[in-house]
């Protein structure tokens, strides 16, 4: 009874402990029970990218949004962008501030910009990778193939609705001995906060390093 008891917690805390990307549409359904595939896995929860059915969306040319699914009650997330139809180098970064949720369930941003050095043309492929970490520090990851496209659109406010309690903040590097500060907003419900990022990337398990 004990031993069913402990993996029946065991196997909560895992469906808890994992999250999904509603939009764009990810790589594969990473949640499914009978998946082979692991969320801990770097850099796409083991999904290849070479997968023949493999959904890849439409991507505004100059930034779009993002829809996840999260289920822990707070979350530290990261976004990064790789270029090519099977990205092995995530080396653009769509959250240089990266985000601190509190709440779990749907968060939507309406749109993320992308860095001021990035330009892509119409038609070119790109990764966007999703990291999250939560309590335990360790990472998850899942990813999102797109192409970026002149005439497309970003999710609209009707379709891009965040769960009500759930609110990201902007985590903005400070020097040791500065106090946290909030600035102006950068998304609904949004504000930024100081932190010093060096301590923080130690609780996390150092999850950065892999992002």
């Amino acid at each position: 009874m004990a031993v069913k008891a402990i993996i029946l917690l065991a196997l909560a805390h895992l469906t808890t402990a994992h999250f999904g990307i509603e939009y764009p549409t990810w790589r594969a359904n990473t949640l499914l029970a009978n998946t082979t595939y692991s969320q801990w896995v770097y850099p796409c929860a083991g999904v290849p990218s070479n997968l023949t059915d493999s959904p890849r969306t439409d991507w505004p040319i100059a930034g779009g949004s993002v829809k996840l699914d999260l289920h822990h009650k707070w979350t530290y997330v990261y976004l990064n962008l790789g270029l090519g139809s099977q990205v092995t180098n995530f080396n653009y970064s769509l959250t240089p501030e990266f985000w601190n949720v509190t709440g779990n369930g749907t968060l939507c941003v309406p749109k993320l910009s992308l860095p001021a050095d990035l330009t892509p043309a119409d038609g070119t492929n790109a990764t966007i990778q999703v990291v999250t970490s939560g309590a335990s520090g360790s990472a998850l990851y899942n990813c999102a193939d797109i192409t970026f496209r002149t005439g497309a659109s970003a999710l609209s406010s009707g379709e891009c609705a965040t769960d009500a309690g759930i609110t990201y903040v902007p985590i903005k590097q400070q020097t040791t001995n500065s106090s946290a500060t909030t600035t102006t907003p950068k998304g609904n419900g949004a504000a930024t906060a100081g932190v010093n990022l060096a301590a923080l990337s130690v609780a996390m398990g150092m999850a950065v390093l892999f992002a």
